[in-house]
């Protein structure tokens, strides 16, 4: 293995393997990645980048095609929501360096391109990841990987020059990988782990003698190390390529509480009074639709979405196949829908706090999360009311 200060080369049966660890905002990165494709003139580049995250670089007015009510329809909106917080935060650092996030990627390619390269996209498919990350971890996880993810939207970053010039260097950026790991390894495992796994099996078989790969610097310990040891079997690649099926315990939690209503209800209907009943039934609508009446009311919902959202939340409680969220989300589609603009500008309204609310892309996804919250903590305030009134 040969070290220089922006690249790593490999010999690998008898092929050259070129590894340049990036930063993700960094000119420096932008300039090392078409200084170095030109030095080598590789058969093959291959970058950090699944099909879905090269389209979204490539292609600025891919928002503009979005169906948000189809979006909504097959619940998609947790994962646009996670994806957009990632990509703000992600934008507001590289507000300060100058750079898009992921320059140096688009660079890659498209230097490849022009030179005639073959170009291969070796990341896993982003939604894999999430979903990964969210059926393979307990709830405490999930509830720091959602507050992680609600920081992310609502956190202001700012960094002087000295953490700048260190956010450029590989170390930097390992170590704080090394520290999420260290509060949450199963996040860690799949968030980089298993694409290291990923990543360096498809550099070792991209096509050529000759091959340069641009990843993030965080991930190249990981892929120096699977792509020097032994070869990975496909096998491998299947399976961490594979969302988890939902556990039988996750399954049952959605029919928990509307099953535990359900008997409450029950056993005041044959055990209590009707004044009783009448004022445990008034406690579960209040409690549940004004909670997530108030969620898209801070939302800035358009006021027949908050009209609805208290008519939902009572109902999509006692549904574990919707929540309130995707109504009063879907409402809001249909009775203000994005315009083009929002749809154009989407990246960078999300960059300030107050464009979320502006956009109405951002605003749709606000409605979904703010309602959803208010009816889980409706129900949870409502279920200790029936229990005194039961």
């Amino acid at each position: 293995m040969s070290e220089q200060n922006d690249y790593t080369l490999l010999k690998i049966d008898d092929r050259e393997i070129i590894l340049i660890g990036t930063a993700h905002i960094s000119q420096e990165s932008v300039n090392t990645v078409v200084n170095t494709i030109d030095q080598f003139m590789p058969d093959a580049v291959c970058v950090e980048l699944d099909h879905q995250r090269y389209q979204s670089l490539i292609n600025q007015k891919g928002w503009e095609s979005l169906d948000l009510k189809d979006v909504i329809k097959k619940k998609q909106l947790p994962f646009l929501l996670a994806n957009l917080a990632l990509s703000s935060y992600q934008k507001r650092m590289g507000l300060q360096t100058g750079v898009k996030p992921g320059a140096e990627l688009a660079a890659a390619a498209q230097t490849a391109e022009e030179r005639g390269m073959e170009v291969e996209l070796v990341d896993r498919n982003i939604r894999t990841t999430l979903l990964r990350v969210w059926r393979k971890t307990g709830l405490w996880n999930k509830m720091k990987v959602m507050a992680a993810l609600l920081g992310s939207i609502f956190e202001k970053q700012e960094l002087d020059e000295a953490e700048l010039a260190k956010l450029r260097e590989s170390d930097t950026l390992s170590s704080m990988l090394d520290e999420m790991g260290k509060l949450l390894p199963s996040v860690k495992q799949i968030l980089v782990d298993e694409r290291d796994v990923h990543m360096a099996y498809h550099i070792r078989n991209a096509p050529g003698d000759k091959i340069l790969a641009v990843v993030g610097a965080a991930h190249m310990p990981g892929i120096i190390k699977h792509l020097q040891g032994d070869e990975i079997a496909p096998e491998t690649i299947a399976e961490i390529s594979t969302i988890p099926a939902k556990t039988t315990f996750s399954k049952a939690i959605p029919w928990l509480i509307p099953s535990i209503v359900v008997a409450l209800f029950i056993g005041g209907f044959f055990f209590g009074s009707r004044d009783q009943l009448a004022n445990a039934a008034t406690a579960w609508v209040l409690a549940n639709g004004v909670l997530s009446a108030i969620g898209a009311l801070l939302a800035w919902g358009h006021p027949f979405t908050i009209v609805s959202a208290f008519v939902a939340a009572p109902l999509t409680s006692l549904n574990p196949t919707i929540g309130a969220g995707f109504v009063t989300g879907f409402v809001q589609a249909l009775v203000a829908p994005p315009t083009v603009r929002d749809m154009e500008h989407v990246g960078d309204d999300l960059i300030t706090l107050k464009g979320w609310w502006h956009n109405r892309l951002a605003r749709v996804l606000l409605v979904f999360l703010f309602s959803s919250i208010g009816s889980a903590v409706g129900t949870f305030v409502a279920l200790g009311w029936l229990k005194d009134l039961l």
